[in-house]
């Protein structure tokens, strides 16, 4: 992965952060991501986020368990091992909806999960940089990437502007790795000195 440039602006409250996101992505900027305590609803759209796919993914588990059912107990019953019980047809399909509908919600609940984990980067071992202690506990944290047509004391000046204090340039690993949170696995990691706020 890449070690890339980025400058964080840390933010008391909602009501300042919301109108600086939409604020950075008019002037351009390349806002890399915002961490809060809480859901902010609407955020996500004034970030520019697209809608998550991970319904259809469910929609798409949940077919493949139906179809993995009713295959297997088809093949059961009428391939591998065919009974005559009683005159009853070999594919009862009555008797199959309770097993069918615990495939499909079994294989749509799992995939979700592992779906859901991949796609935020969630498994042992996994770790992501933390821009500031404080930003899932209190406080409204703001990162934005530093590219080559970008003044880093701009983009300082920018957020100040905006709200923002306790502003700092840090490089940092701008994917995931896997290693510890009680080691130092970061020797990268250089923080400049804050802007007065």
């Amino acid at each position: 992965m890449a070690v890339k440039n980025f400058v964080v602006g840390l933010f008391d409250d909602e009501a300042v952060l919301f109108p600086a996101v939409k604020k950075v992505r008019t002037a351009g900027y390349k806002l890399h991501d915002v961490y809060t305590p809480f859901p902010i609803h609407g955020l996500d759209h004034a970030m520019g986020l697209r809608e998550s796919s991970l319904h259809t993914a469910g929609f798409i588990y949940g077919i493949t368990g139906t179809t993995t059912a009713l295959s297997f107990m088809s093949w059961v019953f009428n391939v591998d091992w065919p009974l005559n019980i009683g005159g009853k047809p070999h594919f009862p399909l009555p008797a199959f909806i309770p097993i069918t509908f615990e495939l499909t919600v079994l294989f749509a609940a799992v995939g979700m999960v592992m779906t859901f984990c991949y796609l935020c980067q969630l498994m042992p071992g996994v770790k992501k940089h933390i821009f500031h202690p404080r930003q899932t506990d209190d406080k409204f944290v703001m990162v934005i990437e530093l590219t080559e047509k970008t003044n880093a004391e701009e983009v300082k000046n920018f957020l100040k502007a905006s709200g923002a204090h306790d502003i700092e340039e840090q490089q940092a690993e701008a994917g995931w790795w896997f290693g510890r949170f009680d080691k130092d696995d970061e020797p990268y990691l250089r923080k400049v000195k804050p802007v007065n706020a």
